[in-house]
């Protein structure tokens, strides 16, 4: 699969609402429930757990929380936009205010970590940052995330 593919249209989440890191978490636990009729808080405690490992907050106010989940098909992606930036215990110790979401099957570690890092990549390039921040609707976001980089 591609990134296209596991991050569809109804998977951005623009102006995403929550407190701070576990309610964070919680609300994309719902979210990718909802999508996926799996149960919220099985995904919620799986991102917890991840979590409890280190931060997936990489710098530069983006996380990308994942983790492997029995019940997933294959690679599924939520790209979401913080209405207010929180604390996310990054490597920085900046707050965090983009949001890539990624579950995958315990089997396909491979194509999870292939996901992982293309959408790191993108994220972590300042000018796709920007777009990511200024897109004025969720349609604009996705097209930013999925546009090759520039340079």
């Amino acid at each position: 699969m591609t990134l296209a593919e596991d991050l569809t249209p109804e998977r951005v989440l623009l102006r995403l609402r929550a407190a701070d890191k576990p309610r964070l978490l919680a609300e994309l636990g719902r979210q990718a429930g909802r999508a996926l009729d799996i149960d919220a808080g099985e995904i919620t405690a799986a991102l917890a757990a991840r979590e409890a490992l280190g931060s997936t907050g990489v710098g530069a106010g983006i996380a990308v929380p994942h983790a492997a989940l029995a019940g997933v098909a294959g690679t599924v992606a939520f790209l979401a936009r913080l209405e207010r930036p929180i604390d996310f215990a990054a490597i920085d110790g900046q707050p965090v205010d983009l949001v890539f979401l990624l579950l995958g099957p315990p089997a396909g570690r491979a194509e999870h970590l292939a996901a992982l890092a293309a959408a790191t990549r993108r994220l972590r390039d300042k000018a796709t940052a920007a777009a990511l921040r200024a897109a004025p609707s969720a349609d604009a976001m996705r097209a930013a995330f999925l546009a090759e980089p520039a340079g």
